[in-house]
């Protein structure tokens, strides 16, 4: 006879199993393309303060505009931040670019 909280640990072991398994292309894929890092942790650390301003700003709550916006900008801090580029003043030129109806530029890519 198994005790209640035995048989929930089995069930979570059975769920995680079957997560796993419907995804596992995504676990095994940094082992057919050695570029994918075999963990996440590095994307994991650069939403952390994205996350935690989104809970306490109620900002994409709103509308689902809003929530792209919220996105669109912070990916582009972040790209902007791990190449090395100062991200206000990418966004300053973006902005002026647009305005005056010329092609927006891409962010630069350091070697």
């Amino acid at each position: 006879m198994m005790f209640l909280g035995a048989k929930i640990l089995v069930l979570l072991g059975i769920a995680l199993a079957n997560e796993i398994l419907t995804d596992w292309d995504a676990v095994v894929a940094c082992f057919h393309n050695p570029q994918l890092p075999p963990i996440n942790n590095e994307a994991e650390r650069a939403l952390g303060h994205a996350v935690i301003a989104r809970s306490i700003s109620y900002v994409t709550r709103s509308t689902e505009d809003s929530s792209l916006t919220y996105c669109s900008v912070l990916s582009v801090i972040e790209t902007c931040r791990l190449r090395k580029v100062n991200p206000w003043s990418y966004i300053a030129r973006v902005l002026t670019q647009t305005r005056r109806g010329i092609k927006n530029p891409h962010i630069p890519v350091v070697y």
